[in-house]
């Protein structure tokens, strides 16, 4: 009930990705930002031989998704010793062969839990591909590779401090750049909250705006790993920001602040400092469904709202008191809610109501990546290199599996019928065809 939308907001929606064509994935999360692909004929059986296409070994491992444009795939990596090696945007061909490779600005640094560096995944419009790593460098390359700009965040906008490296994704919409930097002194119990969001012209990397995002978040709270998304419907659109114990709907114009909401780290003697937030918001038309941290609460905001929402009892649509994956962002589709959390559980909600349909473990090991929709079936990897293949429904129904014995914090992307699948080794190619 929430996909439904006119013919007006879908060719919006068509115009702020092109030229990519609809059957592209530009960006991580795909070309809505949801995670879901209007693909069909897809594989079922990603077990069966015949199903990978190829495999093409990596220069280092990153937990940055693949993205295909046309005839593309972008994706970051490093390459050399730990922690002295050095960064590239790479450029494979959807037949399998590297076509070229650019060195980043900057080393990779080797943060918890074998991420890196080449967390933050690129995007392109087919024209130009984007790239930032955890240094807050953003360069802009054609596709064929040639540099166009450069922009150092840390020297326009402060220095990073951040536990564990600023691994937020930018994302790309309407020729602009939208990036949210949260972070700050994390042993601070006083200081305000005063992040970054900014709004750069994706062609000269130039400031459209910046916008001082204030909370009364302190201590770990300060940092954010969530990335920002757009929400848009036939009505209104908007850009929403997740981090420092609040998400937030910002204009696109100016980066103004329409709508705030907490309430899921109360103030008090029972305020939780480490409530840092890693999964990001989705947003489908009349829903925003919104994770927290730690196994915490997820609810869904409606989106026609201005000001504080955060005692507002009918801001939201429901709230779902435990099951915030670590990780993971949320996945709408066909009127239901997939969360896949860190200990290998898929929760299935009703979309309408908040309620559980089902829970379902499906690996032993943790689980990190956002698990894709499209066909009717959910592809989702496992932390240890186990591919899933999911029925998308309301009951579960697991159709296949594939074990690479590789370590992944990707996400999946789908392109023209092909399944592509990162890992800290190589990168996959899957498909019926």
């Amino acid at each position: 009930m929430f996909r439904i939308c006119s013919l007006v907001p879908v060719l919006i929606a068509m115009m702020f990705v092109a030229p990519a064509l609809a059957q592209d994935w530009p960006q991580w999360r795909g070309s809505s930002l949801d995670s879901v692909s209007r693909e069909t004929e897809l594989l079922s059986d990603i077990a069966d031989a015949k199903s990978k296409k190829w495999r093409l070994e990596l220069p280092g491992p990153g937990g940055s998704s693949p993205i295909v444009v046309g005839e593309q795939i972008f994706l970051t990596a490093p390459e050399g010793p730990e922690n002295k090696a050095k960064m590239f945007l790479i450029c494979v061909g959807t037949d399998g062969k590297f076509q070229w490779k650019k060195e980043l600005v900057g080393t990779n640094e080797n943060f918890r839990d074998n991420s890196n560096s080449a967390s933050p995944s690129p995007s392109s419009d087919g024209i130009h591909v984007w790239s930032m790593m955890s240094n807050g460098v953003i360069q802009c390359f054609t596709v064929a590779g040639e540099p166009v700009w450069q922009k150092d965040l840390q020297a326009d906008y402060g220095k990073f401090d951040i536990q564990f490296g600023m691994t937020t994704t930018p994302i790309l919409d309407g020729g602009i750049i939208y990036v949210s930097l949260m972070h700050g002194d994390m042993r601070s119990q006083t200081k305000t909250s005063e992040a970054d969001v900014l709004a750069l012209d994706a062609v000269t990397g130039k400031e459209i705006w910046h916008h001082k995002r204030l909370t009364d978040g302190v201590a770990e709270n300060l940092h954010s790993y969530a990335s920002p998304t757009i929400y848009r419907d036939e009505t209104r659109e908007f850009l929403v920001t997740h981090g420092a114990d609040y998400v937030i709907g910002h204009s696109l114009k100016d980066g103004s602040e329409i709508w705030r909401c907490g309430g899921f780290n109360i103030k008090g003697p029972k305020y939780n400092p480490y409530l840092r937030l890693v999964s990001s918001p989705t947003c489908v038309p009349g829903m925003i469904v919104v994770p927290t941290a730690k196994r915490g609460p997820v609810f869904a905001l409606k989106p026609d709202q201005s000001g504080d929402l955060t005692n507002k009892k009918d801001a939201r649509l429901w709230t779902l008191d435990v099951g915030t994956p670590d990780v993971a962002s949320p996945v709408i589709e066909g009127g239901l809610v997939f969360l896949a959390d860190e200990r290998g559980i898929l929760v299935c909600l009703d979309a309408a109501k908040g309620e559980i349909a089902y829970q379902q473990r499906l690996m032993a090991s943790n689980h990190r990546s956002t698990p894709v929709v499209a066909d009717g079936k959910l592809f989702l990897t496992g932390r240890d290199g186990i591919v899933y293949v999911v029925k998308a429904g309301k009951e579960f129904k697991e159709l296949s599996r594939l074990d690479l014995n590789e370590e992944t914090t990707a996400s999946p992307a789908i392109s023209k019928g092909v399944v592509y699948v990162r890992t800290f080794n190589a990168l996959y190619a899957f498909s019926n065809k």
